[in-house]
């Protein structure tokens, strides 16, 4: 599944949170130090699209035109996606000492 940084971001954020929903004031330091024109309309298309593609659930109010989205929650399918993006750690090249002297013996 191809993903934005601003939606792994998203998702990366959900996943942090204690009870797995932040507000949408939390993903507008995604673009901390450089604020481009409609930032906040960005954010709200890229929490749409998670939304249609059911990663994350939004919270909001809708009125007869368009929805307004207060906060975001992480659905079970987008915790799975985010393991699988995140949970993975890199094996870093330690030399295990013990492990060599051992392998002389033999």
């Amino acid at each position: 599944m191809n993903l934005s940084t601003l939606q792994k971001y998203i998702l990366k954020q959900c996943a942090q949170a204690k009870d797995k929903t932040i507000s949408k004031s939390v993903l507008e330091n995604f673009y901390r130090g450089k604020k481009p024109a409609g930032a906040i309309n960005i954010i709200t298309k890229s929490a749409e699209r998670l939304i249609k593609k059911k990663l994350i659930v939004g919270g909001g109010w809708k009125t007869a035109r368009k929805w307004f989205i207060k906060q975001v929650k992480l659905t079970p399918k987008g915790r799975k996606l985010v393991r699988e993006l995140f949970g993975v750690q890199q094996k870093l090249p330690f030399k295990n000492t013990k492990t060599r002297k051992h392998e002389n013996k033999n």
